[in-house]
C-alpha cells in the first residue's frame, strides 16, 4: 500500500465480509468489494486481513484556524473561529474539484500531520475556537476519524461541523457521522442526476435522501452550497427546480450559498461565473421563497448578508468573512421588529474577523502516536 496516504490501520466501522472473501465496504453507494491489498474508490479505506480498515485515521493535510463563514456558514455561531482540518480521499471524482490536491491525492506526504482526536479537541479550547471542521475533504471517508475527534470535541464543549457532498448510506453510518455533527454544510451540486454521474462519479438521490434525513430526523444545522459553473447548473429552469425542492422539503429557513467557480482542476475551458449569475440566482431562490440565499467567492455586501425574513432590515453584514453589522438580540431577534431569525446565535458575535491562520497540531498535547 506505499504511495498512498498512510497512518495507523484502524478497522473501519459499516463493512461485511462476502461470500467469495472479499471486505465490502458499506459507506457509501460504491460499496466497494475489496481483496486484500486493494484500495476502494476514496483511496483511503483499504481491505488487510479480511477486513476494511481506515489508513489515514490520525493523519491530516494541515490545520488552520478560519473564520466559521469560510465554510460557509452564516447563521451558525457568526464571527468566531474554527478549527479546520481534513486528510485526503474522496469518495466523488468531480472534474471541477477546488481540492483536487488533496481530495485526489495518493501521496502519502498530503496526510503526514499526526493528531489524536483528543488533541484535536484540546487545540481547539486552547485556540478559543468555538468549533472544528471537517473538511478540505470529504469527511465521510475518514468517518471513524471524524466521529472519534468529534466526540472528543464534545467533551471539551466544542461544536463540531462536517463540509461534505453528503454522498452517504443510510442504515447506519449516516447516522453515526451525523449524530456526532451540531452543524453542516452539504454541496447541492447541481440538480440533474445526470450532471452528477458526468461530472462527480455520483448519483443526485443519495444526497437529497442525506439532506431529508438531517432536515427531518435530526437537530444538526444544515446550510448548502451550490457552485455554479457557466454551462452546466445555471440553467433559470434548473435553478429554480433546485430552489423549489430545497423550499417544500427542506424549508424556507434553510441558507443556500450560490458560490462562484473558478477553472480548475479538469475543468479549465469554463470561464469564471460572472457575478451577475450569482444575483440573478439568488433572484431565483427568493422567488422559490428561499428566506436566506447568499452568494460566495465573489466580493458581494449585499449577496454576503443576512437580512430578516419580516422586515426586510439588514441582520448581519458582511465584507467577504468580515462582520460589518451586527443587529441581532436575544440570541436571534431582529433588534427591529422582534422576528426570529433561523441559525444557531449567542447574544454577540464573535470578533475573530477574516483571518486564516495555520496552527501545527503538534504544539497542543497528544500526537496520535502516543494516545
Amino acid at each position: 500500500m506505499s504511495g498512498y496516504p498512510t497512518g495507523p490501520v484502524v478497522t473501519a466501522r459499516h463493512w461485511e465480509k462476502l461470500a467469495d472473501g472479499r471486505a465490502q465496504c458499506n459507506v457509501c453507494p460504491h460499496r466497494c468489494k475489496l481483496k486484500d491489498g486493494q484500495r476502494g474508490l476514496c483511496f483511503v479505506r483499504a481491505a488487510e486481513n479480511g477486513e476494511i480498515v481506515l489508513t489515514t485515521y490520525g493523519r491530516s493535510s494541515g490545520f488552520c484556524v478560519d473564520p466559521i463563514e469560510k465554510k460557509p456558514l452564516h447563521q451558525f455561531l457568526p464571527g468566531t473561529a474554527i478549527l479546520s482540518f481534513g486528510t485526503a480521499g474522496c469518495n466523488l471524482r468531480c472534474s471541477f474539484c477546488q481540492n483536487w490536491h488533496i481530495s485526489r491525492s495518493r501521496e502519502a506526504e498530503t496526510a503526514a500531520e499526526a493528531a489524536a482526536p483528543d488533541a484535536i479537541a484540546r487545540a481547539a479550547k486552547a485556540l478559543k475556537c468555538r468549533s472544528v471542521a471537517f473538511t478540505y475533504n470529504d469527511p465521510v471517508v475518514f468517518l471513524e476519524y471524524a466521529v472519534d475527534a468529534a466526540r472528543a470535541c464534545r467533551e471539551q464543549g466544542i461544536k463540531t461541523v462536517a463540509v461534505t457532498a453528503g454522498y452517504i448510506n443510510g442504515g447506519g453510518p449516516r447516522e453515526e457521522f451525523f449524530g456526532a455533527m451540531d452543524a453542516a454544510n452539504v454541496d447541492l451540486k447541481a440538480f440533474t442526476d445526470d450532471f452528477y454521474r458526468k461530472n462527480c462519479g455520483g448519483d443526485l438521490q443519495t444526497v437529497l435522501d442525506t439532506l431529508v434525513y438531517l432536515r427531518r430526523e435530526t437537530k444538526v444545522w444544515v446550510e448548502l452550497t451550490t457552485l455554479i459553473i457557466p454551462g452546466e447548473n445555471d440553467a433559470d429552469a434548473e435553478l429554480k427546480e433546485l430552489c423549489g425542492w430545497v423550499a417544500k422539503e427542506l424549508g424556507p429557513d434553510v441558507p443556500l450559498h450560490f458560490s462562484a467557480f473558478h477553472p480548475a482542476f479538469k475543468m479549465t475551458d469554463r470561464p469564471p461565473t460572472p457575478p451577475a449569475t450569482l444575483t440573478r440566482a439568488r433572484t431565483i431562490a427568493a422567488g422559490a421563497g428561499l428566506r436566506y440565499v447568499y452568494t460566495g467567492n465573489v466580493r458581494d455586501e449585499e449577496g454576503g448578508s443576512t437580512y430578516c425574513p419580516a422586515c426586510g432590515k439588514k441582520l448581519i453584514g458582511r465584507d467577504w468573512f468580515q462582520l460589518t453589522e451586527w443587529n441581532l438580540k436575544d440570541a436571534g431577534h431582529c433588534r427591529f421588529c422582534g422576528a426570529p431569525c433561523a441559525g444557531v446565535f449567542e447574544d454577540r458575535p464573535g470578533t475573530w474577523g477574516a483571518r486564516c491562520v495555520p496552527v501545527a497540531i503538534s504544539d497542543f498535547g497528544l500526537r496520535i502516536s502516543d494516545s
